[in-house]
């Protein structure tokens, strides 16, 4: 998968901290399994990762770098959320199917 820059920043953040990378690989266990459809689930973590990125902005210069020249949103992080609900949480139950010969 690919992901913009603003996303490989947060990617390579939260694997260099491992109080963050707990932090988030928790959460991302958590919102897949209270939200079963993984689209919706990758949305939140999006808005997540948002107000993180927007955190880490005011404390982290280079973060504060990206947000001042581009501008951030949800949109811009989507892919790294769909990669680490791939990546941590547990695959979604396959979906039943109804034998052809009844």
């Amino acid at each position: 998968m690919s992901l913009n820059r603003s996303e490989q920043m947060m990617c390579d953040y939260v694997e260099q901290n491992p109080e963050e990378l707990r932090y988030w690989n928790d959460k991302v266990k958590a919102t897949a399994a209270a939200e079963h459809d993984r689209h919706h689930a990758a949305g939140l973590l999006a808005e997540e990762l948002l107000g993180y990125f927007e955190e880490r902005a005011g404390v982290i210069a280079s973060f504060g770098e990206m947000m001042a020249s581009s501008g951030i949103s949800p949109a811009n992080l989507r892919n790294l959320a769909e990669y680490w609900l791939r990546l941590w949480a547990p695959p979604p139950p396959k979906k039943k199917r109804e034998s052809w010969m009844n």
